[in-house]
């Protein structure tokens, strides 16, 4: 098959595990686009396959395919990307990867402390707020988020 004819759906999914239903529905929200051959069927480039696995991947990170979308937005359509292409996703993604990790962290460590102390008391616990003074702040557990009592 030459590369003007490009890939089946069938070829794409084998390549890719995705079922082609799931291939399909990402076609739709605009994240590939192939197109159709003279017996209509559709067709996909080589890049493609990568473009799916990068959708997959950032979906297991947590971002949200409108996220995702607006990478690939930033792709050229005419070319396989390049390296520096996929860097560039990469440092958006790894700003945003380093500010949940920090987030995870700091979560995970206040749990420790909430779990092992032992206290069972909310006069002595440092999660302790009197007259929701938290609830000024925002919405969420604001303390386990990163705000501090004294602030």
């Amino acid at each position: 098959m030459s590369a003007s004819e490009g890939l089946g759906i069938g070829e794409i999914a084998a390549r890719t595990g995705l079922a082609v239903s799931a291939i399909r529905y990402y076609e739709e929200e605009g994240l590939i686009a192939p197109w159709r051959n003279a017996g209509g069927r559709r067709r996909f480039q080589r890049a493609d396959i990568r473009r799916l696995s990068f959708v997959m991947i950032a979906q297991q990170f947590g971002f949200t395919l409108p996220q995702i979308r607006v990478e690939l937005d930033r792709l050229p359509r005419h070319r396989a990307p390049t390296k520096a292409d996929w860097a560039r996703i990469s440092r958006t993604f790894r700003n945003d990867l380093n500010t949940r990790i920090s987030r995870l962290e700091r979560l995970r460590d206040t749990l420790d402390g909430c779990i092992g102390c032992g206290c069972l008391s909310l006069e002595a616990c440092a999660l302790y707020n009197p007259a929701d003074r938290a609830g000024q702040r925002g919405t969420g557990p604001r303390y386990l988020l990163g705000d501090r009592p004294e602030n």
